[in-house]
Protein backbone atom coordinates (compact mmCIF):
# COMPACT_ATOMS: atom_id res chain seq x y z
CA UNK A 1 0.00 0.00 0.00
CA UNK A 2 1.31 3.42 -0.93
CA UNK A 3 1.90 6.00 1.75
CA UNK A 4 0.91 9.17 -0.09
CA UNK A 5 -2.52 10.29 -1.23
CA UNK A 6 -3.45 9.44 -4.79
CA UNK A 7 -6.28 11.19 -6.61
CA UNK A 8 -6.27 8.31 -9.11
CA UNK A 9 -7.40 5.87 -6.41
CA UNK A 10 -10.83 4.59 -7.36
CA UNK A 11 -12.08 2.36 -4.59
CA UNK A 12 -11.45 -0.69 -2.51
CA UNK A 13 -13.64 -3.02 -0.53
CA UNK A 14 -11.08 -3.00 2.27
CA UNK A 15 -12.10 -0.63 5.09
CA UNK A 16 -8.46 0.09 5.95
CA UNK A 17 -7.86 1.49 2.45
CA UNK A 18 -11.04 3.54 2.58
CA UNK A 19 -9.99 5.03 5.92
CA UNK A 20 -6.50 5.69 4.59
CA UNK A 21 -7.94 7.56 1.60
CA UNK A 22 -10.01 9.78 3.88
CA UNK A 23 -7.23 10.42 6.42
CA UNK A 24 -4.62 11.31 3.79
CA UNK A 25 -6.89 13.39 1.56
CA UNK A 26 -5.86 17.04 1.11
CA UNK A 27 -8.13 19.73 2.54
CA UNK A 28 -9.58 20.81 -0.81
CA UNK A 29 -10.91 17.26 -1.32
CA UNK A 30 -11.89 16.72 2.33
CA UNK A 31 -14.50 19.45 1.90
CA UNK A 32 -16.50 17.10 -0.34
CA UNK A 33 -16.20 14.31 2.21
CA UNK A 34 -17.99 16.51 4.76
CA UNK A 35 -21.34 16.25 2.97
CA UNK A 36 -24.67 15.55 4.69
CA UNK A 37 -28.09 14.68 3.33
CA UNK A 38 -30.69 17.37 2.82
CA UNK A 39 -34.15 17.17 4.39
CA UNK A 40 -37.02 16.06 2.14
CA UNK A 41 -38.29 19.62 1.69
CA UNK A 42 -34.85 20.93 0.68
CA UNK A 43 -34.37 17.95 -1.63
CA UNK A 44 -37.53 18.82 -3.53
CA UNK A 45 -36.67 22.53 -3.62
CA UNK A 46 -33.08 22.24 -4.86
CA UNK A 47 -33.09 18.90 -6.70
CA UNK A 48 -30.06 17.61 -4.77
CA UNK A 49 -29.65 14.81 -2.27
CA UNK A 50 -26.65 16.10 -0.31
CA UNK A 51 -24.41 19.13 0.17
CA UNK A 52 -21.21 19.80 2.11
CA UNK A 53 -22.00 21.13 5.59
CA UNK A 54 -21.03 24.73 6.34
CA UNK A 55 -21.00 26.95 9.39
CA UNK A 56 -24.47 28.40 10.22
CA UNK A 57 -26.39 25.57 8.52
CA UNK A 58 -29.18 24.21 10.71
CA UNK A 59 -29.01 20.45 11.18
CA UNK A 60 -30.83 17.67 12.99
CA UNK A 61 -28.88 14.74 14.44
CA UNK A 62 -30.50 11.50 13.27
CA UNK A 63 -28.24 8.75 14.62
CA UNK A 64 -26.12 8.19 17.69
CA UNK A 65 -26.51 8.98 21.37
CA UNK A 66 -27.60 12.57 20.63
CA UNK A 67 -30.23 11.72 18.00
CA UNK A 68 -33.12 14.16 17.89
CA UNK A 69 -30.97 17.18 18.74
CA UNK A 70 -31.30 20.19 16.46
CA UNK A 71 -29.17 23.29 16.14
CA UNK A 72 -26.79 25.44 14.14
CA UNK A 73 -23.39 24.27 13.02
CA UNK A 74 -20.87 26.37 14.95
CA UNK A 75 -17.68 24.86 13.56
CA UNK A 76 -16.55 22.53 10.76
CA UNK A 77 -13.27 20.76 11.43
CA UNK A 78 -11.83 19.49 8.15
CA UNK A 79 -8.77 18.04 9.87
CA UNK A 80 -10.78 15.51 11.87
CA UNK A 81 -13.78 15.47 9.46
CA UNK A 82 -16.24 16.44 12.21
CA UNK A 83 -18.83 19.16 12.76
CA UNK A 84 -19.90 20.87 15.98
CA UNK A 85 -23.55 21.74 16.69
CA UNK A 86 -24.43 24.38 19.29
CA UNK A 87 -27.04 22.26 21.15
CA UNK A 88 -24.96 19.06 21.31
CA UNK A 89 -22.90 19.43 24.48
CA UNK A 90 -21.74 17.44 27.48
CA UNK A 91 -20.39 18.40 30.89
CA UNK A 92 -16.82 17.71 31.85
CA UNK A 93 -15.83 16.64 35.34
CA UNK A 94 -14.93 20.25 36.09
CA UNK A 95 -18.50 21.33 35.23
CA UNK A 96 -17.49 23.05 32.00
CA UNK A 97 -19.70 22.34 28.96
CA UNK A 98 -18.00 21.34 25.72
CA UNK A 99 -19.43 20.66 22.27
CA UNK A 100 -19.27 17.12 20.98
CA UNK A 101 -17.83 16.34 17.55
CA UNK A 102 -20.35 14.73 15.18
CA UNK A 103 -19.76 12.96 11.90
CA UNK A 104 -21.60 14.74 9.05
CA UNK A 105 -23.12 11.45 7.90
CA UNK A 106 -25.14 11.38 11.15
CA UNK A 107 -27.00 14.63 10.49
CA UNK A 108 -29.61 15.97 8.08
CA UNK A 109 -29.45 19.59 6.90
CA UNK A 110 -32.79 21.26 7.67
CA UNK A 111 -31.94 24.85 6.69
CA UNK A 112 -29.13 26.11 4.47
CA UNK A 113 -26.98 29.16 5.14
CA UNK A 114 -27.26 31.04 1.84
CA UNK A 115 -25.23 34.17 2.65
CA UNK A 116 -22.44 32.93 0.37
CA UNK A 117 -22.92 33.81 -3.33
CA UNK A 118 -20.85 30.81 -4.39
CA UNK A 119 -23.17 28.40 -2.60
CA UNK A 120 -26.21 29.98 -4.25
CA UNK A 121 -24.52 29.53 -7.63
CA UNK A 122 -23.89 25.85 -6.91
CA UNK A 123 -27.55 25.28 -6.04
CA UNK A 124 -28.84 27.24 -9.05
CA UNK A 125 -26.50 25.43 -11.42
CA UNK A 126 -27.76 22.04 -10.31
CA UNK A 127 -31.37 23.23 -10.24
CA UNK A 128 -31.10 24.43 -13.86
CA UNK A 129 -29.75 21.07 -15.03
CA UNK A 130 -32.60 19.09 -13.49
CA UNK A 131 -35.21 21.40 -15.06
CA UNK A 132 -33.61 21.05 -18.49
CA UNK A 133 -33.49 17.26 -18.18
CA UNK A 134 -37.14 17.08 -17.20
CA UNK A 135 -38.20 19.22 -20.18
CA UNK A 136 -36.03 17.47 -22.77
CA UNK A 137 -37.35 13.95 -22.17
CA UNK A 138 -39.61 12.83 -25.02
CA UNK A 139 -42.91 11.20 -24.10
CA UNK A 140 -42.79 7.42 -23.81
CA UNK A 141 -44.19 5.47 -26.72
CA UNK A 142 -46.66 2.76 -25.93
CA UNK A 143 -45.81 -0.64 -27.26
CA UNK A 144 -48.27 -1.94 -29.78
CA UNK A 145 -49.74 -5.18 -28.57
CA UNK A 146 -49.09 -8.07 -30.87
CA UNK A 147 -51.62 -10.77 -31.36
CA UNK A 148 -50.45 -14.31 -30.63
CA UNK A 149 -51.10 -15.37 -34.27
CA UNK A 150 -48.79 -12.66 -35.66
CA UNK A 151 -45.79 -13.79 -33.59
CA UNK A 152 -43.64 -16.53 -35.01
Amino acid sequence: MRKKFSKAWLSSSQPRKQRKYRYNAPLHLRHKLLAAHLSRELRKEYGRRALPVRKDDEVAVITGARSGAKGKVTRVDMGSSKIYVDNVKRKKVSGQEVQLPIDPSNVVITKLALEDKERKNILERKKGKTEVKAESKPPKKEKAEQKPEERK
